[in-house]
């Protein structure tokens, strides 16, 4: 069988947080989730709040990102994100408290109100990803 791997880079402004061989990726598009797979077309989305999957055989590394943009070109996926953290560097704790926070937060003009939406829902996702 022929190899079906491709390159992933996941980089934030203080890191490249992954770089390797893969065999899928499962990217938190800002409107549902997008699977990638070797060949994939080519592809420019901006990402929402949620967890990005790598495989590679029975291995699978997660991040929660929150927010960022993905391109998918020439078997290569580049993933440019603001943050990138392991599930082992969050705590659901820190995650609620954001929530609290955002939902506190006055939703004044159209900016505002978009601003804490978006706080809102990585928040959420943190929550999410953090209990499993």
């Amino acid at each position: 069988m022929a190899d079906k791997t491709f390159k992933c880079s996941v980089i934030t402004p203080e890191a490249q947080v992954f770089d390797g061989d893969v065999e899928s990726v499962v990217l938190p598009a800002h409107d549902g989730e997008i699977g990638i797979l070797f060949s994939r077309a080519p592809l420019l989305c901006k990402l929402g709040a949620g967890r990005l999957r790598v495989r590679k055989g029975s291995e699978e590394q997660a991040w929660f990102v929150d927010g960022g943009f993905a391109q998918v070109i020439d078997n290569k996926v580049a993933v440019l994100t603001q943050r990138a953290l392991r599930p082992e560097e969050m705590s659901a704790a820190e995650a609620q408290a954001r929530l609290e926070e955002a939902l506190k937060m006055p939703a004044g003009d159209d900016a505002a109100a978009r601003r804490k939406d978006e706080m809102v829902a990585s928040a959420r996702a943190q929550i999410r990803m953090t209990l499993g």
